[in-house]
């Protein structure tokens, strides 16, 4: 469902990741700011403010739904899109389902293999604590520790603000269904094996032991004009963990679409 639209111009939909909800990819609203670009979020079905009309059953139905949406919401315009983790996925289908009218992709931290024991993954890695923050985050402690590289002041305001709403009111019944059947029917490439030519940006953390960047890395050949970037110090947060740098990336690859 359409969470929130920002912005004008043309349209930039955004693609939040598993467990959480749109809030997410608010950042993303400093990186286009003042770009005739406006950014509409979608909830996926776990989140809270979609979870009590969620009928998707597999990430084959979520990807249907959104195209759907899509195609409601935008009609015949050109759009470019953004996906984090699963939305990642899930983007890279919706840019190949809907080629002739996709602007360009990006995907932070996004996922291309649905099994994790296919991933290629780095070990567990935590590069800065300060624990005062830690014994200051009460019971966001644990799911902040998960999945935090950086886990200093500002990078613990940043989940609060961004992360944590959805963790919390995402409705684990339809996480538990999507869960059990987490792929895509095909691999977008794959079933689209013609090379993507539309600009592209695929970020990556160095520390992200979630989805990794080698699998990644893997799909360069495909994407002519993919800028691939990987980045030290993030995690599976990437575009939280780094946000300058990630901004800076995005308004990049908004850069060499307008062009």
């Amino acid at each position: 469902m359409i969470a929130r639209v920002l912005g004008s111009g043309r349209p930039l939909v955004a693609l939040h990741g598993f467990g959480v909800d749109h809030r997410i990819m608010l950042p993303l609203a400093d990186a286009v700011q003042g770009l005739p670009w406006r950014l509409v979020f979608l909830d996926l079905p776990w989140a809270e403010a979609a979870a009590v009309t969620a009928t998707a059953k597999s990430a084959v139905d979520v990807a249907a739904e959104v195209l759907a949406d899509i195609d409601d919401h935008l009609g015949d315009e050109p759009f470019a899109v953004i996906g984090n983790s699963f939305g990642g996925m899930i983007a890279r289908h919706v840019a190949h389902e809907r080629r002739d009218h996709v602007l360009g992709i990006a995907t932070l931290a996004g996922v291309v293999h649905p099994a994790h024991a296919d991933r290629a993954v780095p070990e567990r890695t935590v590069l800065y604590t300060e624990p005062s923050v830690l014994e200051a985050a009460g019971d966001a402690r644990a799911a902040f520790e998960e999945v935090s590289v950086i886990q200093d002041a500002a990078a613990f305001r940043a989940f609060e603000r961004y992360v944590l709403p959805g963790l919390r009111g995402a409705d684990p019944a339809v996480m538990d269904r999507i869960a059990a059947d987490y792929a895509l029917d095909a691999v977008p490439e794959e079933r689209h094996p013609e090379p993507f030519t539309a600009p592209a940006l695929h970020l990556f953390g160095r520390q992200d032991d979630v989805v990794g960047y080698e699998d990644g890395l893997a799909l360069r050949d495909h994407y002519q004009r993919g800028s691939f970037v990987v980045l030290d110090g993030a995690g599976h947060n990437v575009h939280l963990e780094q946000p300058g740098i990630t901004a800076a990336l995005i308004r990049d690859w908004l850069a060499r679409i307008d062009r």
